[in-house]
């Protein structure tokens, strides 16, 4: 009968007959079954009966003869091997992969048939004796007898090494040989890829890290980084075909390590440091697609992502560095902020679109961005200027979608800086220009701004700035009752009169000495005083002559015009209907304006683009028809401005000198102007030395407050705190607003023991106890 190549030949019922007596039985047997045996090997098995052999086998195995016929079995194998050994041996360049592959092909193929022949043994004699299977046992001997013969074996591997090369360089290989050549090692392997491993794959790793050691130094002093790194993704991509063709799945990760070692570890630095080709030349040049080549290739290797990370942080702090330390670009808080957010939009495109929004490398560039924005301690003032100059002119005929978009952005610097209460003391006060002086662009991009700040900072953080919106509302009420108590009244007063009541604990009042105001003004004022206070018995109101404005009617040779501009302006100039020239002296006396607001003021009557005011004689007349503004102190606040709304004029005007206390004005009958309605406004100036510290110590007198109202906080749930935790839980339950210093921290809890809040402990003075 034939046999199958692959299937497994099945007997039944087979009886032994008549072997018992038979001395020659175990000798004529096995010299059948190696006759038999003969012709397998030499593929001519198609004359064999092989249920006879099986038979045969069975019955050698039945009459305990089973040592006998595996012992002779591995003593032909071996022979036969042996000659097969030296016909591949003999076989010369390219045939020796092809005979050895067919040499292997026609083993496997004749030891299946020899163990159908022999199964019986295997399932008996074999198994009780722990001995190899019948096709295990012509593994190992064709592994033994040819794959590690001496003449083969080392022949093998370098036929095998050098046809990978010659891929590699760019050669066509027959890559079925090779895998069928590597699947022989396998299998030698029986159940373990030891034979595959140290026969081939441990020199193949060998060879792949020697030939990528010699090919990336060579790249590397001829490539650019991206063509080194363009010819790294080729080199990878094709070492991963080779373990899908014909090598095995287990020697991709090693494969890959080698490669990547050579190919990458071992040059990031290199790479990195490429002048003008390197990681900070493709970060000025926004090289998108290099950036994200080289995070693929640095992601598989331990630390490359590590080290791309710390040179891009690196880079991003010099650069912005740069910008908030910039004394030019400082001077314009919207050149200095639009650096700034062009810097972040450049990074933030960079992390979408070549880092994958990784998380590690969002944290590191935000951490950069925190760090050189919190160099300047100007900072939270700067972006609160920023704020201002967006919501008084920057946002106009912006969409809504726009505006939250912008505004968002801003906020992003907002959460960087680490002294929000600084931020939120100049944000009151530019907040309060804008509502009083009427130049917030929107309402609604006011309220979406603070509606942010109160999400991100809590409701503590804006109740002030709400209350001075409320006040701004309840003000408009006011006045509406005032006006129809002036006409029940049948009276009319001299100028219309427009009065904003603040709230002290709401608005940055300051206890400024009160100005000369014309006797006009004053009778409106004490009619608004007396209508407000018949309603709010027990009030007190305090007028803030520095916070409002006015328009008044100029007539000038040429022209007329309505000039809108500060109480204090107004004050001013009212002094030249009766005078035509006037010293700086003269105008202190009679106005009582401080003098640092007096020279400010003059300032801007004096500027060239609106020179109301001259230095040289002149002569001319001005009519006064409106007012000033008031404020408050223990509940109330008030403003008031005379006239209609302001429309728009000139710019803010730039100084071109400083005033000088000796100097004379003269009213300019020479002024000219092509508008009607002709704003001047104070010129605004950057914080004095002065006035930079009053804000420092009202925020540090602030933060001693609430230092200690969170130590008491914290002590009253704990009850005992070791000094240590103590600091580090105040610290974290005050770092959104600021990051308090562990020495002011402890100042405070020594005062808190002194006020007999908190004691330290009798065992541990380190430990402190809460007192009821």
């Amino acid at each position: 009968m034939m046999a199958k190549p692959n299937g497994k030949i099945q007997f039944k019922n087979l009886q032994s007959h008549g072997v018992l007596a038979d001395p020659d039985f175990p000798k004529r047997t096995w010299k059948l079954l190696k006759t038999a045996m003969r012709q397998i090997h030499q593929q001519n098995a198609s004359n064999l009966s092989f249920e006879e052999l099986y038979r045969n086998g069975y019955n050698m195995v039945l009459q305990k003869h089973g040592d006998l016929l595996y012992n002779n079995l591995k003593k032909m194998v071996d022979k036969h091997l042996e000659a097969v050994a030296k016909t591949v041996s003999e076989s010369i360049d390219e045939k020796f992969l092809l005979e050895l592959n067919s040499s292997w092909i026609n083993h496997k193929t004749s030891m299946l048939m020899i163990r159908d022949i022999l199964m019986y043994m295997d399932r008996n004699y074999v198994k009780q004796n722990n001995l190899s299977s019948v096709f295990d046992l012509g593994l190992y001997l064709f592994r033994d007898n040819v794959a590690h013969c001496s003449t083969i074996k080392d022949r093998l591997l370098n036929t095998l090494l050098s046809m990978v090369q010659k891929e590699r360089e760019g050669e066509v290989i027959d890559r079925i040989l090779i895998k069928n050549i590597v699947q022989m090692l396998i299998d030698l392997g029986v159940n373990s890829k030891s034979v595959y491993i140290e026969d081939f794959e441990k020199p193949l790793l060998l060879k792949t890290s020697s030939h990528y050691q010699a090919q990336s130094q060579t790249l590397i002093q001829t490539c650019s980084c991206p063509d080194y790194m363009k010819k790294v993704e080729v080199c990878l991509k094709e070492e991963l075909e080779r373990v899908s063709h014909y090598l095995d799945s287990s020697s991709e990760p090693k494969l890959k390590e080698v490669c990547e070692k050579q190919l990458i570890s071992n040059h990031m630095r290199t790479l990195i440091d490429m002048e003008n080709s390197g990681l900070i030349s493709m970060l000025k040049d926004d090289k998108i697609e290099d950036l994200k080549r080289m995070y693929n290739l640095f992601s598989r290797v331990a630390d490359g992502l590590n080290l791309m990370r710390d040179v891009i942080s690196g880079y991003v702090k010099e650069i912005g560095k740069g910008i908030v330390m910039d004394e030019e670009k400082t001077k314009e808080t919207g050149t200095y902020f639009q650096s700034l957010l062009d810097l972040k939009d450049k990074y933030d495109n960079l992390l979408q679109n070549a880092l994958y929004n990784d998380k590690q490398f969002i944290h590191s560039i935000q951490q950069a961005f925190e760090y050189f924005i919190n160099l300047n301690s100007k900072s939270p003032e700067y972006i609160s200027l920023f704020i201002d100059e967006k919501l008084k002119k920057g946002l106009k005929g912006v969409s809504e979608e726009e505006v939250d978009i912008i505004l968002d952005k801003i906020l992003m610097l907002f959460r960087l800086i680490q002294e929000k209460d600084v931020f939120e003391k100049y944000y009151k006060q530019h907040l309060a220009k804008r509502l009083l002086l009427g130049r917030s662009i929107s309402d609604d991009a006011e309220r979406n701004m603070i509606a942010k700040l109160k999400t991100e900072c809590g409701y503590q953080f804006t109740s002030k700035l709400e209350g001075m919106f409320t006040d701004m509302r309840l003000s408009q009420d006011t006045m509406s009752g005032f006006k129809t108590y002036i006409q029940n009244l049948k009276k009319a007063l001299p100028i219309d009169l427009n009065v904003h009541v603040l709230t002290t604990g709401f608005w940055p009042t300051q206890n400024t000495a009160n100005c000369n105001l014309p006797r006009e003004i004053l009778l409106c004022c004490e009619a608004f005083k007396s209508y407000y206070l018949s309603n709010h018995n027990g009030r007190l109101l305090l007028w803030q002559t520095n916070m409002g404005t006015a328009e008044i009617k100029a007539n000038f040779p040429s022209k007329s015009h309505e000039l809108q501009v500060s109480s204090y302006q107004m004050v001013i100039l009212l002094l030249f209907n009766d005078q035509s020239k006037l010293t700086f002296k003269e105008i202190a006396d009679q106005t009582g304006i401080p003098t640092t607001d007096l020279k400010r003021n003059l300032l801007a009557l004096t500027n060239p683009k609106n020179k109301i005011l001259e230095r040289e004689l002149a002569a001319a007349t001005a009519t006064a028809t409106a007012t000033a503004t008031a404020a408050t102190t223990t509940t109330t606040t008030t403003t008031t401005t005379a006239g209609g709304p302001s429309s728009s004029s000139t710019a803010t005007p730039t100084p071109s000198k400083s005033i000088d206390e000796s100097d004379v004005f003269i009213f300019n009958t020479k002024f000219k102007s092509k508008l009607f309605r002709v704003k001047v406004m104070a010129v605004v100036q950057k914080e004095t030395p002065v006035e930079e510290k009053e804000t420092r110590d009202k925020v540090d007198e602030d933060r001693k407050h609430q230092i200690e109202a969170s130590i008491v906080r914290i002590m009253k749930a704990r009850k005992t705190l070791e000094h240590s935790n103590l600091v580090s839980e105040v610290i974290k339950q005050l770092q959104s607003r600021f990051v308090p210093n562990p020495v002011i921290v402890k100042k405070r809890i020594e005062s808190l023991i002194e006020r007999e809040y908190l004691e330290r402990s009798k065992q541990d003075r380190k430990i402190y106890n809460y007192m009821a």
